[in-house]
């Protein structure tokens, strides 16, 4: 009778891509792999820089997220009319 072990899986190929971009990188093996509260850390992070791009160069840098959101939203409104 054969013994049959479960080996771990390895990550493909855009997830080992993805981690080994340097700050990217240390950031989602982080999220993966580390506590649970990192989430909250990284988003404090990315809208702090938000708002240091606010202070920065004012009102464009508080639409441009918006705008380059559109695509997303088209996407999603149109899986949404699909089904």
């Amino acid at each position: 009778m054969a013994d049959i072990t479960s080996t771990p899986s390895q990550p493909g190929v855009l997830m080992r891509i993805i981690l080994s971009i340097p700050v990217i990188g240390w950031i989602a093996k982080d999220l993966l792999h580390g506590d649970k509260d990192n989430i909250w850390y990284l988003l404090v992070a990315v809208l702090s820089l938000w708002a240091a791009a606010v202070m920065t160069w004012g009102i464009p840098a508080l639409y441009l997220p918006a705008v380059a959101f559109v695509p997303v939203m088209w996407v999603i409104l149109l899986l949404i009319t699909r089904g």
